[in-house]
C-alpha cells in the first residue's frame, strides 16, 4: 500500500495582509526616534552624544539578532521564531513607552532591536507557504510595507509626541505590533522546521561582536572628554583592539560562524569598506540635519519642533524607498561599479554643499534627499554585487558581513556627530557652535570622496 504525501501548506491573501500589517507596525515603531530626537534630548536632559547613542542602539541589536534569527527560523520554523521575536519587540516597545529616564529608554530600544530580524523570518514564511512566483511578489509587498511604516512613523511621531506625549509615540505602534502579531499567529499555519545542520549558534562570536560594538560606542561617546579621561579612553581602545582580534580569530575557526570571514575575498572587502564609508556619511547627515532644524531661530537654526522635523524629513524617506529599485535597474544595465560611483559622488557633493550652505530649510531638505538617494543607490548595489560574487549557498553568510559593516558605519557616523556637537557646545550653553555642524558635514564629505579610490578598483558588475 502506497503512502500518500500530505499536501503542501498554503496561505491566502489574508495571511499575507496580516504579515504586511505587522511590517507596517514594526516599521513605524523603528522610525519614531529620529524626528523626535531633539525633543527627547530636552525632556530627558541628554547630551548630543547620548542622543546619538539612543539613535543607533536599536540597529546594533538588530545586527546581532538578525543572523541568529534567520538561522533559528530555518532550523525550527519561521512562524515559531517570528512570534517569539515579536514578543520581545512588544516588550521593548512597552518599556520605551513607560521609560522615565534614558537608561530605561535605552533598554527598551535594545529589546525593540529584535524587530530587524523580522523581515528575514517573514521571507522564510512566504517562501515556504507560497508558490515561487507568488512568494516573490509577497516578499516585495512586505518589504515595501515596512518602508511605508517607517514613513508613517516619521510623519506621525512628532504630532503624537507634542499633542499627547513622548510615551504615546512608542505605545501606539507597539499596540499595532501586538495586534499584527496576533493576526499572524492566527492566520499562518506552523511551517515545517528545516533539516538540522549539525551546528549550533556561534555564541562566542556573538558575545565578542557585542563587546566590540559596545566598546566602540563608548570610545566615540568619550572622545570629546579625551583630555579629562585619557587613561579611560586608552583602556577602552585596548579593549576594542582585543575584542576585534578575538572575534576575528573565533570567526575563522568556528564550524558555523556568525559571519564567515573565510569568504572575505577582495571583492567582499571592497564592498565592506564602501558600505562602511557610505553609511558613516549617511548616518552623520541623519543625525546632524534634525539637530540643525531644532537649533533656535535666534541663533542660526530654525527652531523646528518634532512635527515640523518629521515633515521636513519625509521627502528623504520617500526617496530612500525608491532608491532600491532604481539601484537594481541601474546595476543591471550599467553595472554595480557605475551605480556605486554615482552614489558616492552624489553623496560627497551633497555633504560638502550642506557644509557651505544651510541657511534655509530647503537647503537641508534637498541635501537630505540627495544623501538618501545616494545611500540607497550605493548600499543596494553593494549588497547585490556581494550576493552575486559568492556561491548561492554562501549568499546569506556573505551578505551578513555587509549587514554588520552597515550597522557599524551607521553607529560610528551617529556617535561621531554626537561627539562633534558635544565638543562644540560652549560651557553654559545648550546650543552647539555652528562650526560643529560644518565640521561634521566636511568630514563626512571628505571621507566619502576618498572612497572613490576604492570604487574605481571594483569590477564593473554588468550582467551578461
Amino acid at each position: 500500500m502506497t503512502a500518500t504525501l500530505a499536501p503542501p501548506l498554503r496561505i491566502g491573501k489574508a495571511a499575507v495582509a496580516a504579515l504586511g500589517a505587522l511590517a507596517v507596525a514594526t516599521g513605524a515603531l523603528e522610525s519614531v526616534v529620529t524626528p523626535t530626537l531633539p525633543l527627547l534630548q530636552r525632556e530627558l536632559d541628554m547630551s548630543p552624544a547620548e542622543g546619538a547613542l539612543l539613535s543607533i542602539v536599536l540597529l546594533i541589536t538588530g545586527a546581532l539578532v538578525t543572523p541568529i534569527a534567520g538561522k533559528l527560523g530555518d532550523r525550527h520554523g519561521g512562524k515559531r521564531v517570528l512570534i517569539r521575536l515579536m514578543a520581545v519587540v512588544s516588550a521593548g516597545g512597552l518599556v520605551s513607552s513607560l521609560a522615565p529616564n534614558l537608561p530605561v529608554l535605552l533598554l527598551g530600544q535594545v529589546l525593540q532591536g529584535a524587530m530587524v530580524g523580522a523581515l528575514p523570518l517573514s521571507f522564510i514564511l512566504v517562501r515556504k507557504l507560497l508558490p515561487a512566483g507568488e512568494s516573490k511578489v509577497a516578499i516585495g509587498v512586505v518589504s515595501g510595507l515596512f518602508v511605508a511604516g517607517g514613513m508613517a512613523g516619521t510623519l506621525a511621531a512628532g504630532p503624537v509626541a507634542e499633542g499627547l506625549s513622548r510615551h504615546w509615540m512608542f505605545a501606539l505602534p507597539t499596540i499595532a505590533v501586538i495586534g499584527g502579531t496576533l493576526l499572524v499567529d492566527r492566520l499562518f499555519p506552523q511551517d515545517p522546521p528545516g533539516r538540522p545542520d549539525g551546528t549550533g549558534i556561534d555564541w562566542p562570536g556573538l558575545l565578542l561582536l557585542s563587546g566590540t560594538l559596545v566598546t566602540l560606542m563608548l570610545v566615540l561617546a568619550l572622545a570629546p572628554d579625551i583630555a579629562a579621561q585619557p587613561l579611560v579612553l586608552g583602556a577602552l581602545l585596548l579593549a576594542l583592539a582585543g575584542f576585534v582580534t578575538a572575534w576575528a580569530a573565533v570567526e575563522r575557526r568556528a564550524a558555523s560562524p556568525m559571519v564567515d570571514l573565510r569568504l572575505a575575498r577582495p571583492a567582499m572587502w571592497k564592498a565592506c569598506v564602501l558600505t562602511f564609508v557610505t553609511c558613516v556619511g549617511t548616518s552623520l547627515a541623519v543625525y546632524l540635519v534634525p539637530q540643525l532644524f531644532a537649533v533656535p531661530a535666534d541663533a542660526y537654526g530654525f527652531g523646528a519642533g518634532a512635527t515640523e522635523i518629521g515633515l521636513y524629513l519625509l521627502p528623504g524617506a520617500v526617496v530612500a524607498a525608491l532608491a532600491g529599485p532604481v539601484s537594481g535597474i541601474g546595476a543591471r544595465r550599467l553595472g554595480s561599479r557605475a551605480v556605486v560611483t554615482a552614489g558616492i559622488v552624489l553623496m560627497a557633493v551633497a555633504l560638502v554643499a550642506l557644509a557651505a550652505v544651510h541657511t534655509e530649510i530647503w537647503h537641508l531638505v534637498i541635501g537630505k534627499v540627495m544623501i538618501s538617494l545616494a545611500s540607497g543607490l550605493c548600499v543596494t548595489a553593494l549588497v547585490t554585487g556581494t550576493a552575486a560574487s559568492v556561491d548561492q549557498g554562501d549568499t546569506g553568510i556573505a551578505t551578513s558581513l555587509v549587514l554588520v559593516t552597515r550597522v557599524v558605519g551607521y553607529a560610528v557616523g551617529a556617535q561621531l556627530g554626537g561627539a562633534l556637537l558635544t565638543a562644540g557646545t560652549p560651557a553654559g550653553s545648550d546650543v552647539p557652535a555652528e562650526s560643529a555642524f560644518v565640521t561634521g558635514f566636511v568630514i563626512a564629505g571628505a571621507v566619502t570622496a576618498l572612497s572613490l579610490l576604492v570604487s574605481r578598483t571594483m569590477s564593473k558588475g554588468v550582467e551578461e
